[in-house]
């Protein structure tokens, strides 16, 4: 029997990153902001928060080197997922993380999912004053290169349509900034459906 493979986004996927860093860090050191997690409707959110996309972009890199993100929980729905279907499936982890926070975000990973997810891949956010190579400029590039994903599962909109076109099924994880209207656990249990 051949496995499919699941291609899994990290951050707000396998974890509350946004919400983390939105309550326990940004909100710690802004205690006049009035937005709340539920009105990020943008992804980055800086112009929500009256800043530039290098103090949002610099926040949430300073936010991967604390103890709040080294101890952050896995979502528990993900979790129970995985301990129920995880041994169904090979799992790679994809995540567009800056050079600067990759291993943070791998170490993470391996962590909590090792047990399943036994690749760690991402393609580089762009920051100010990096000279890096240029593999994959996308999550679509990398899977294109790849060739081997079935599934992808993103809380962005654009990774979903551009792996849909090029063959690879898109599911998309709900969050505040996206259109999806589905539950956690009604998507997880759409990867069933995609077998």
């Amino acid at each position: 029997m051949i496995m499919k493979t699941i291609v899994w986004d990290v951050d707000d996927v396998l974890n509350d990153f946004m919400l983390l860093w939105f309550e326990r860090y940004w909100k710690s050191g802004h205690t006049d902001c009035l937005v709340e997690y539920i009105s990020l409707k943008d992804n980055p959110p800086h112009k929500l928060l009256g800043i530039t996309l290098k103090e949002y972009q610099d926040s949430i890199d300073s936010f991967r080197r604390t103890d709040v993100y080294k101890e952050m929980h896995p979502l528990p729905e993900v979790m129970r997922w995985f301990k129920g279907e995880g041994h169904k499936y090979r799992h790679i982890a994809l995540s567009a993380v800056p050079l600067n926070a990759a291993h943070y975000s791998s170490c993470w990973v391996l962590e909590q999912y090792g047990m399943w997810i036994r690749s760690f891949s991402f393609v580089p956010s762009k920051r100010n004053g990096e000279n890096i190579p240029k593999y994959d400029e996308t999550k679509n590039d990398y899977l294109k290169w790849l060739g081997k994903g079935d599934i992808i599962i993103d809380d962005n909109e654009i990774n979903i349509k551009s792996a849909n076109e090029i063959g690879v099924k898109g599911i998309l994880f709900p969050r505040p900034w996206n259109k999806c209207e589905e539950t956690i656990q009604n998507v997880l249990e759409s990867i069933k459906k995609n077998d």
